[in-house]
């Protein structure tokens, strides 16, 4: 006799793969043919997963279409099953499984707009925190400051892409179809800094050397190993701009005997 662990895993697999008939020997038909009445719930599944991801994507849905978008949605939804039960959790593979979806390859610049609105996802989906205030290290002595790392907020991201995926996404949103046909889509490394606050999501291009010293920043580096000679007085204004707008969540100091044992730039 199964164990009701040996019926979970049955109806798991076959709810996400329609070939496979193994939970069918569980169910009792009751005037409805097993497999008919199996289908109701298998459907159902498909409908909300496909919702999720209709959710977490739409300019991609709008980019495809909703027949496309439903047929995408299927086959990865057959490759890549829900592992948790949080629905704002599933689709995180979806861009690279859109990168390689044959059928899409005509739109090069399409996995990079999922990208961006997975990562939009996240940040609207992060846990609240308070931001660190800009005088926050007002106290601090000025031989501590090169031992000083700083934790992100969680609701900030850093993205990059190859096609211009943020006015792409503007425009498909906005329904202007003037704006979406004027975008040249060269192909060019785009950094993206995308931030939640109160009442939106924000994005901003930064420079590729802004994007470093972000990536380093939001890394935990100490301020001595990122701030650099030539262009400090652009770093420190890059630093100012983070803070004032609650990009990070907290600091703290390396212990300066650490400090000392490590290379600076």
């Amino acid at each position: 006799m199964p164990t009701l662990r040996d019926i979970q895993r049955d109806v798991a697999r076959s709810i996400l793969s329609p070939g496979d008939g193994a939970a069918l020997a569980h169910i009792a038909g009751d005037g409805f043919a097993a497999a008919a009445r199996f289908n109701v719930y298998r459907n159902n599944v498909a409908i909300t997963l496909i919702a999720a991801l209709r959710l977490a994507y739409p300019a991609v849905d709008k980019l495809v279409g909703p027949d496309f978008f439903d047929g995408v949605a299927r086959a990865f939804i057959a490759q890549h099953p829900p592992r948790t039960a949080c629905l704002s959790d599933y689709g995180g593979e979806f861009p690279d499984f859109l990168a390689a979806f044959p059928a899409a390859a005509a739109l090069a610049y399409l996995a990079d707009v999922a990208r961006l609105e997975w990562t939009v996802n996240v940040a609207l989906n992060a846990p609240d925190a308070p931001a660190l205030q800009p005088d926050a290290l007002a106290g601090l002595a000025a031989s501590a400051h090169g031992r000083v790392r700083f934790a992100p907020h969680p609701a900030v991201r850093l993205l990059a892409v190859r096609y211009p995926a943020d006015a792409i996404w503007r425009a498909v949103l906005d329904g202007n179809d003037a704006a979406l046909g004027a975008i040249k889509l060269a192909l060019e490394p785009i950094s993206l800094l995308v931030q939640r606050q109160a009442d939106r999501v924000v994005m901003i291009r930064l420079e590729r050397d802004e994007a470093g010293w972000t990536s380093r920043l939001f890394s935990g580096v100490t301020l001595a190993e990122i701030t650099p000679e030539q262009d400090s007085a652009r770093f420190v204004a890059l630093l100012a701009d983070h803070l004032a707008h609650g990009r990070f969540a907290g600091w703290t100091t390396l212990p300066s005997d650490r400090a000392a044992a490590m290379p600076i730039d």
